[in-house]
């Protein structure tokens, strides 16, 4: 199965950080955070590694030659969802999915690739508490989730905090028959409102992720989820940077 990994941001809330290097570059405790998501792939023997990159796309093409790269010269106009739909070809045979710019342990992968399910979704139960310190970036910005049993209902930052039992980390696998309906969803949705608004987005070239999923949600496609208790961190901004580095700082 093919890992994509979505990593064309500059990163501005890092910055001196990502000043001269991708986001994905910077390092907590003297590991990147590409390097640990690589180990983490590895741990379930998931090497074949797509990346999706835009902002200093060389440089990383230049330290892991190993990797399918997939560029994305719109980056700075455009969000995580058309980013992530630059790898399309990647997807046919199902795949995981995953941002650049998290730290998380290898039995979250490992929980996620077995899923038997055709769309899951990695969910921190822990969130809530993991973001009482990151004052820099507000629980508002949260990508929360409820769910129903195993099932998804919705993904949505406009959830109530006190009322969402996770957030997406942004850890996703879909088998083959879930990347084709992602494939569907984002043309049809493309199609439809490329220009214009798409749910939060102020323009469709500028959704996330999210945005879709709860379009396709509301149309009635299954999503489940596979949960983890924290051993997840983002690191978005300076911040988040040191969080985490004084979290993992014994490991």
């Amino acid at each position: 199965m093919n890992v994509i990994i979505i990593g064309a941001g500059r990163g501005n809330r890092i910055m001196p950080y990502s000043k001269d290097k991708p986001k994905s570059f910077t390092k907590v405790n003297g590991i990147s955070m590409l390097d640990r998501a690589l180990d983490a792939f590895n741990q379930s023997n998931l090497t074949d590694i797509h990346f999706v990159g835009g902002y200093l796309i060389d440089v990383v093409k230049e330290k892991y030659p190993q990797f399918t790269f997939y560029h994305n010269t719109e980056w700075e106009n455009n969000n995580i969802l058309e980013s992530l739909l630059y790898a399309k070809e990647a997807m046919k045979d199902g795949f995981i999915s995953s941002y650049s710019d998290i730290v998380f342990t290898p039995e979250i992968v490992k929980k996620i690739a077995a899923s038997p399910h055709d769309i899951t979704l990695a969910m921190d139960t822990d969130w809530y508490e993991r973001y009482i310190p990151r004052t820099h970036h507000p629980m508002d910005d949260g990508e929360k989730m409820l769910v129903e049993g195993e099932r998804v209902i919705r993904v949505s930052r406009d959830i109530p905090n006190k009322k969402a039992p996770g957030e997406f980390i942004g850890i996703a696998k879909f088998s083959p028959k879930g990347a084709k309906q992602l494939i569907k969803y984002y043309e049809k949705a493309k199609k439809k409102y490329d220009g214009k608004p798409f749910r939060q987005a102020p323009i469709f070239k500028k959704a996330y992720l999210i945005h879709l999923l709860q379009e396709m949600l509301e149309d009635c496609v299954e999503m489940h989820h596979g949960d983890t208790p924290g051993g997840y961190f983002e690191i978005d901004t300076v911040q988040d940077l040191g969080l985490a580095s004084e979290a993992l700082k014994n490991e």
